[in-house]
C-alpha cells in the first residue's frame, strides 16, 4: 500500500474505532464480537447509501483493543489536562473517546509523529463537531503528548 492509501486507510481505521469504543462504552460489548462486527459490517461497507472508506484493519484493531486495555491509565492522564472544574464525566461521550484514541496513540505508537496524531483526532472531531471542540481536542492531545513524549 502506498503512502496516501496508508494515511487514508489509518484515518479511516481512526474514525471508525472512535464509532467503536462509542459502542463499546454505550452497550458494554465484548471486544471480539464488537470487533468482529466492524471488520464484518462496517470497515469498507456500504450502510444506508454511505460508502465507509476502506480502513487498515490491524490499526483498527490495535486501537480498540488498546485504548480499551489501558482505559484507566488513558483516563487518569486526560484527567489531569482537563481544565480546572470539568472532569471526564462531563465530556460528551463521543467526545470522550476521540480523546481517549488520541491519548492511546500518542502512549502506545511511537511510529506515529505527534503532531499527525493530533491532527488526524482533531480531523476526527470535526466530523462530529464544531471548530470550538475541535480546537479542545487539539488542546488536550496536545499537552498529553507534551507529557508523554517529552
Amino acid at each position: 500500500m502506498n503512502a496516501p492509501a496508508r494515511s487514508k486507510a489509518r484515518s479511516a481505521a481512526r474514525l471508525a474505532a472512535v464509532q467503536a469504543l462509542y459502542q463499546w462504552q454505550m452497550e458494554a460489548t465484548p471486544i471480539a464480537r464488537l470487533l468482529d462486527e466492524f471488520h464484518q459490517h462496517r470497515l469498507g461497507r456500504e450502510i444506508e447509501e454511505v460508502h465507509y472508506a476502506q480502513a487498515d484493519v490491524a490499526f483498527f484493531d490495535d486501537l480498540v483493543r488498546g485504548v480499551i486495555a489501558r482505559e484507566e491509565e488513558i483516563d487518569t492522564l486526560l484527567s489531569e489536562r482537563l481544565a480546572e472544574g470539568w472532569s471526564l464525566a462531563r465530556l460528551d461521550r463521543t467526545m470522550l473517546q476521540i480523546l481517549r484514541a488520541g491519548a492511546w496513540e500518542l502512549l502506545a505508537r511511537p511510529d506515529v509523529p505527534v503532531g499527525a496524531a493530533i491532527s488526524e483526532y482533531v480531523d476526527v472531531a470535526h466530523a462530529f463537531f464544531e471548530p470550538r471542540e475541535a480546537k479542545f481536542v487539539n488542546g488536550v492531545l496536545d499537552a498529553v503528548g507534551k507529557a508523554v513524549r517529552s
